[in-house]
């Protein structure tokens, strides 16, 4: 039988999860797909994701790939699936591909979005997808930060240690700040992340905010290449893949 190759586009709410990747002894989103894929097929599935996302971080367009030689039609596998998954997993779409199509090597650019709730009190709601940042953020310091890391850059300063990139420069092609009563959301574009960038970014940013930092700095921040001259890394609950580009 010839072997078929499927993508499915995946939302998911990564509250309870270690991240994307499988790691023993604790839930993670590769290991739910991996099993219900494998309930539904009856057989192994190796699952290959477009993003690697940490533990906390969620997903509205996630994009990932496998092999099969079943025929169950491609139509449905979303319903299939999250009959199977748990409720914060939801396979929204699916297509066969071609066989040397991969996730994330053929992306040409990725759009994160960042939430900051910034008032005194927290919410119980909200502070499950957003960081509680409780004094006063000055967006209009944030924004001039900001314009100094669009463009082609070594980004090696805002790379967290343990990353496997062979290069450390990165097209960030969107970095823009709106308000929305008292949510703040960053959203970040990029050609490809480092590993932790996009949350070591907002960190910064937030610190430039609080004015803890000018936002001058920044040039001095990539021109240094050191992680520990950028601001704290960011939490991941704020943090969330919304689209891939191919």
């Amino acid at each position: 039988m010839a072997r078929r190759h499927i993508r499915l586009d995946v939302q998911y709410d990564g509250t309870n999860y270690a991240g994307f990747c499988i790691q023993p002894g604790v839930p993670t989103i590769q290991g739910e797909m991996e099993t219900a894929l494998g309930k539904l097929l009856g057989e192994p599935v190796h699952l290959v994701a477009a993003s690697r996302t940490d533990a906390g971080v969620h997903a509205l367009g996630q994009v990932v790939a496998f092999f099969t030689e079943r025929r169950v039609p491609v139509g449905r596998f979303p319903q299939a699936l999250n009959d199977l998954l748990p409720r914060d997993i939801a396979v929204v779409a699916a297509a066969e591909v071609p066989e040397d199509f991969h996730p994330r090597f053929d992306a040409i650019g990725k759009l994160y979005t960042y939430r900051i709730l910034n008032r005194p009190v927290r919410s119980p709601i909200i502070c499950r997808y957003a960081w509680h940042v409780s004094e006063p953020l000055d967006l209009r310091a944030m924004r001039r930060a900001a314009e100094a890391l669009v463009g082609e850059k070594d980004f090696a300063a805002f790379c967290a240690a343990g990353g496997a990139a062979r290069t450390t420069v990165r097209n960030l092609y969107r970095l823009d700040l709106d308000t929305n009563a008292d949510v703040i959301e960053l959203r970040l574009g990029a050609d490809g992340f480092l590993y932790m960038m996009a949350r070591i970014i907002v960190g910064t940013l937030v610190e430039v905010g609080l004015g803890r930092r000018h936002p001058a700095e920044m040039d001095e921040i990539l021109a240094s290449r050191d992680r520990r001259r950028a601001g704290k890394t960011a939490p991941p609950e704020g943090l969330c893949l919304v689209r891939v580009d191919y």
